[in-house]
């Protein structure tokens, strides 16, 4: 059984940093592209980072390009998500997923996690 299983959401002051974890098990880790979406309340869920297979390739959207760095440890099974500079437009429940398909699009994404919520105060 796949789980993907998000930690590090919290509350943070506009300007700050947060880590976040995506624990992936049940799947071949490294054979899957990964990624981090958001949603934020009465918003459609929309893509935030994406990174390959390996690691080596990735790819942001605009509004986080600079502020945020996704990264990953295949040898620990676990994507990472490097958020700094946070805006409270960033507040927003943040899910990992993963798919054999590098995209950006999150309905086409196989499994996800649950979600950790990071709220951003001004």
């Amino acid at each position: 059984q796949v789980q993907l299983v998000e930690s590090g959401g919290g509350l943070v002051q506009a300007g700050g940093s947060l880590r976040l974890s995506c624990a992936a098990s049940g799947l071949t880790f490294s054979s899957y592209a990964m990624g981090w979406f958001r949603q934020a309340p009465g918003k459609e869920r929309e893509f935030v980072a994406i990174i390959t297979r390996s690691g080596v390739g990735y790819y942001y959207a605009d509004s986080v390009k600079g502020r945020f760095a996704i990264s990953r440890d295949n040898a620990k099974n676990t994507l990472f998500l490097q958020m700094n500079s946070l805006k409270p437009e960033d507040t927003a429940v943040y899910y990992c997923a993963a798919d054999l398909v590098y995209r950006t699009d999150p309905s086409k994404y196989r499994y996800w996690g649950q979600g950790t919520q990071v709220t951003v105060s001004s």
